[in-house]
C-alpha cells in the first residue's frame, strides 16, 4: 500500500475507534480510577482481538503473579504484573479464558475454543508458573453451539474441576474435567438455558452459585447443581447498560464481597454487593499514566495482596479501543476502586 494511503487507513481506523467510544446510552454517574499498568498491544491489529484475562496469584511471592490473556485471532499471552509479556502460545479462535490450580500445584488454563463454530470446545493448557509459559494440554468437546464464555471452579471437598461454558445460544453447559494417565477428559451435562446470547461467567464456590451475563438482559444467578436460576440484576440503562460482558467477584467471608460487571454500552463497570446483589456504584478507568478503557469485554479481579503495586487487590480490564495501537489489557488497584466508590472491604 502506498505510504499516503497507509497513513489514511490508520487515521480512518483511529477515527472509527474513537467514534465507537461514544456510548449510545449513559447510565448513572460513574467515579473514575486510573490504570497502574498495561500490557503491550496484542499481535492482531485493527481488529476486535484482545478479549479476556485471568489471574494466577503466586502465594509465595504475590508480586511475581501472572496474568493470562486472549487474542482471539491469535492465541494466549502470559504477562507479569508490570504488564510485560512473558510468553505467547499460538492458538487462533480462543475467546474467554480462566485458570485454576489443580491437585499437585499445577495450573490448568481453559479457554473457549471458537475454531469450530458449530461445537463448543475447551482448549486446555498448563501454565508453568516458574517461567510464565503455557504448554497445550488437549481439547474437550462440550456440546453444540458457538463457544463464548467460560469459567471454572473446584468445589470444597471435591477433586474434580468443573468448567461452565456459556455459548451464544444461551445454553449453559457444566463439564466435569478429570485427568487420567496424563490426559484430561470431560463429562458434560446441560445445566440451564437463558433466552438470548450469553458470555460473562463467574462461579462462586462458597454459595454454589454461577453468575452468567445475558448480554441484552442482565445477570443470572444459577445454582451450580440444580440449574435453578433467577435474574438478579437486569439491564436498566442506569446501573447496567447492554451489553453485559465480563463478570468477576471479590469474595469476602462466607458469602459477602462484590460482583463486578462490564457495562459495555457506556464504557463503565457496575459493582454489586454480595450476596444480595445490592448496587454499590459504577466506575470507569480513565486516562492517567496509561490510557483509558472502552468497550470492555473480559475482566478479572482478585482482592488479595499482590505486592507493592497492588497491595489490596488487582482489577484487570480488556481495552476494546486502544487506537492507534491494537487492543490490550489494563491493570487497576482494587482498593482505589473501592475508595472511589466510598466502599471498603467488609462494608
Amino acid at each position: 500500500m502506498p505510504k499516503a494511503l497507509r497513513g489514511f487507513a490508520l487515521l480512518a481506523f483511529a477515527a472509527s475507534a474513537a467514534c465507537n467510544t461514544v456510548p449510545r446510552i449513559t447510565g448513572d454517574p460513574a467515579v473514575t480510577v486510573t490504570p497502574r499498568a498495561e500490557t503491550p498491544p496484542v499481535g492482531t491489529a485493527r481488529e476486535d482481538a484482545a478479549d479476556d484475562p485471568a489471574i494466577w496469584r503466586n502465594p509465595a511471592n504475590p508480586a511475581a503473579s501472572l496474568v493470562v490473556g486472549t487474542d482471539k485471532k491469535g492465541g494466549l499471552y502470559v504477562y507479569d504484573l508490570k504488564g510485560e509479556q512473558m510468553s505467547f502460545l499460538a492458538a487462533p479462535g480462543l475467546n474467554n479464558v480462566d485458570l485454576i490450580e489443580i491437585g499437585d500445584g499445577r495450573v490448568l488454563v481453559a479457554a473457549s475454543d471458537r475454531s469450530d463454530l458449530s461445537t463448543v470446545n475447551l482448549f486446555l493448557a498448563l501454565l508453568d508458573t516458574a517461567i510464565g509459559k503455557l504448554a497445550p494440554a488437549g481439547k474437550i468437546a462440550v456440546g453444540p453451539g458457538e463457544g463464548y464464555g467460560i469459567c471454572m471452579v473446584e468445589l470444597a471437598g471435591a477433586e474434580d474441576v468443573i468448567a461452565f461454558s456459556a455459548p451464544k445460544s444461551g445454553t449453559i453447559y457444566r463439564t466435569v474435567i478429570r485427568e487420567a494417565n496424563g490426559a484430561f477428559t470431560g463429562t458434560t451435562t446441560t445445566l440451564a438455558q437463558v433466552p438470548t446470547q450469553t458470555e460473562g461467567c463467574i462461579a462462586d464456590p462458597r454459595t454454589g452459585t454461577l453468575y452468567i451475563g445475558e448480554e441484552d438482559a442482565g445477570i443470572w444467578a444459577i445454582d451450580m447443581t440444580t440449574g435453578a436460576k433467577r435474574l438478579v440484576a437486569a439491564v436498566d440503562n442506569k446501573v447496567l447498560v447492554a451489553d453485559v460482558e465480563g463478570l468477576a467477584i471479590a469474595p469476602e467471608g462466607e458469602s459477602g464481597g462484590y460482583l463486578v460487571a462490564s457495562s459495555q454500552g457506556d464504557n463503565a463497570y457496575a459493582v454489586f454487593r454480595l450476596p444480595d446483589l445490592t448496587p454499590v456504584g459504577r466506575f470507569r478507568i480513565a486516562a492517567g499514566a496509561f490510557g483509558s478503557t472502552e468497550e470492555t469485554d473480559g475482566i478479572a479481579l482478585d482482592n488479595r495482596d499482590f505486592g507493592p503495586d497492588f497491595p489490596r487487590g488487582l482489577f484487570i480490564a480488556q481495552d476494546g479501543v486502544n487506537a492507534p495501537q491494537a487492543q490490550n489489557f489494563k491493570y487497576a488497584r482494587w482498593d482505589e476502586v473501592l475508595a472511589a466508590l466510598g466502599a471498603s472491604p467488609g462494608n
